[in-house]
Parts: structure tokens; C-alpha cells; sequence
């Protein structure tokens, strides 16, 4: 199906990856950089079949899915900010 590419299922008797072949992206991979175009249709090149990684959330190889970042500032304990507070006097 990927003629030319490298694939890491690849053996000697063909794909090794369950089914015999890669499936292609699913509509949650749209505009990922990872997204590959062959003759038979666009394919993931990390990843062969990009559906399951999609199915507990968002994929880890997705390139334009940004991880949330989290403004929460740490927490402090009260006690020792005290104890500190005392020191500098």
C-alpha cells in the first residue's frame, strides 16, 4: 500500500501489523504534519492505524494537538511559610 516508504511492521512476508495492512487517517488526524499521501490514500507515518489512538483521547503523535498548560500555581503550606517568615526577621 506505502510503496517506497520505510515502515517499522515491515517484514520479509509482508506487513506484520495486525490485519496485514495500515489503515488510513481518520478525520481527528486533519492537519497533523505526520499525515502522509500515497496512491491508495493518506496514511499516518508514525502510526498504523491512527483510529485507536484517537479512542482515549488524542493521540500522542499528533503534531497540532497542544497539551493544556496548566496556570495553577503550586501550593503552599501555611506552616512553613510561617516558620520561613520568622527566620527572615
Amino acid at each position: 500500500m506505502k510503496a517506497g516508504a520505510d515502515c517499522a511492521f515491515m517484514t520479509k512476508s509482508g506487513c506484520g501489523y495486525n490485519g496485514g495492512q495500515c489503515h488510513q487517517v481518520v478525520e481527528q488526524c486533519e492537519g497533523c504534519a505526520r499525515i502522509v499521501e500515497f496512491p491508495a490514500g493518506r496514511f499516518c507515518s508514525s502510526y498504523p492505524n491512527p483510529s485507536i489512538k484517537w479512542k482515549t483521547g488524542h493521540c500522542n503523535f499528533a503534531t497540532h494537538v497542544k497539551a493544556p498548560v496548566s496556570t495553577a500555581q503550586a501550593k503552599i503550606n501555611p506552616l512553613k511559610a510561617s516558620k520561613r517568615a520568622t527566620k527572615r526577621k
